[in-house]
């Protein structure tokens, strides 16, 4: 299945799709793609409220965006192998069996699958500035990527 397809897939049940991803078989090439096409897709949510930042505050555009970038696609994904390797010895302790790939996998996978919502969010925030629509957008997003990767963990965890 195409990503996009198991992104669409993900919103009507999040366990089906990572219990499928999950039988495809480790493939560590396959959770760093989904990491960084997520990271990626951050840093372009962030564009439309860098440029409405930029412009408010008359600062240097290209700057913004670089910073971004660097942090983004470089400093983010050691981030999130972080916080999937401290929440794989917290769950260890609980599980008792799977692998710290098992939740790389939920929480990579989650991230991507919840960046439509973040792509609204980066649009709210370039288009309408904040306010409590950014806020209600904010929490959308985050319930929802909570949602995956709970859901997630609980089938990575169950299968191992």
């Amino acid at each position: 299945m195409a990503v996009t397809s198991d992104i669409i897939a993900t919103y009507r049940g999040p366990r089906r799709v990572l219990a499928r991803l999950l039988g495809m078989g480790i493939r560590e090439d396959r959770v760093l793609a989904f990491l960084m096409g997520g990271c990626v897709l951050t840093f372009v949510a962030q564009m439309p409220k860098l440029a409405r930042d930029a412009h408010m505050s008359g600062q240097e555009l290209n700057m913004l965006l670089g910073a971004s970038l660097l942090g983004w696609i470089f400093f983010a994904p050691l981030f999130f192998y972080f916080l999937a390797w401290v929440m794989h010895l917290i769950t260890a302790i609980f599980a008792k069996h799977g692998s710290s790939y098992n939740a790389r996998l939920a929480l990579f996978w989650a991230f991507l699958a919840a960046s439509p919502l973040m792509l609204l969010n980066g649009l709210t925030a370039g288009f309408i500035g904040p306010g409590v629509e950014l806020t209600l957008v904010g929490i959308l997003w985050l319930a929802v990527f909570l949602w995956f990767w709970i859901s997630g963990m609980i089938e990575a965890y169950r299968q191992a």
